[in-house]
């Protein structure tokens, strides 16, 4: 059985542009020690379909905690969070492997693409572990490498691909199963500034198309020109705001 076989419908479904896509409710995330770590302290968050949202804050807020939660690649220590309509807290390790592949995107600073693969295998390993047929995943691919200007691009092996491209490929990669939701962590954190620009840009772009975005970032110039930020201070949200954007980045 495929990962995305495990996992069933959620019992209730709103209209994709009425739903929220992720909710938190009192969460917390503390590590054992002495004394324990208080990472996340109470967090209420809800993020509806079509949002671009930066979560900000200095290093050591807890971003990186939230964003492992929100990811469910780590579990809350309490609260409630919920994912496309699912609780985390009633799935097993193989349904969120599967509540992941098929409803969240991630990208990364690092971009984690595979040397020696081309931009093309590298973003259709993003539905490796769907079952679908090489094939399909090759024509997803290319679809989602020309969203983000990377047609041109898709038989370059990924890694030797300049920053900027990369990191457009690691979008690709994260676009290309049609997620809920886009967790991007620091994306433009190894590029330089030109090449950063154009993955901001790239971002808003996508979100204009109706994607789903929560970027996460310590650079309040980046999170400034967002329509909603998240500011986060040790392990709490000390502000959520909406924004008046002032003209068109595009």
């Amino acid at each position: 059985m495929s990962p995305a076989a495990s996992l069933s419908a959620p019992a209730t479904a709103a209209p994709a542009d009425e739903r929220t896509v992720l909710a938190l409710s009192n969460v917390t995330k503390t590590y054992p020690g002495t004394p324990p770590v208080h990472a996340i302290r109470g967090v209420d968050l809800d993020i509806r379909s079509g949002e671009l949202v930066a979560i900000v804050g200095p290093s050591g807020s807890g971003k990186s905690t939230l964003l492992h939660v929100i990811g469910t690649l780590d579990r809350a220590t309490s609260g409630t969070v919920s994912v496309a309509g699912y609780d985390v807290d009633d799935l097993n390790d193989k349904q969120l492997s599967s509540l992941r592949s098929r409803h969240i995107g991630f990208v990364f600073q690092q971009f984690f693409l595979l040397a020696g693969e081309t931009a093309l295998d590298n973003v259709a390993d993003g539905l490796l572990y769907t079952g679908m047929p090489l094939s399909r995943r090759r024509v997803l691919a290319e679809h989602a490498l020309d969203q983000v200007g990377l047609a041109h691009r898709t038989s370059h092996e990924a890694t030797k691909l300049s920053g900027g491209e990369r990191q457009r490929v690691a979008i690709a990669r994260a676009l290309i199963g049609s997620p809920d939701i886009i967790l991007a962590d620091e994306p433009t954190g190894n590029l330089d500034s030109k090449s950063g620009e154009d993955v901001v840009r790239l971002i808003e772009s996508l979100n204009a198309d109706g994607t789903t975005i929560v970027v996460i970032t310590h650079d309040h110039q980046i999170a400034s020109r967002f329509p909603r930020r998240v500011s986060l201070l040790d392990g709490e949200i000390v502000e959520d705001i909406r924004i008046a954007v002032s003209g068109d980045p595009r």
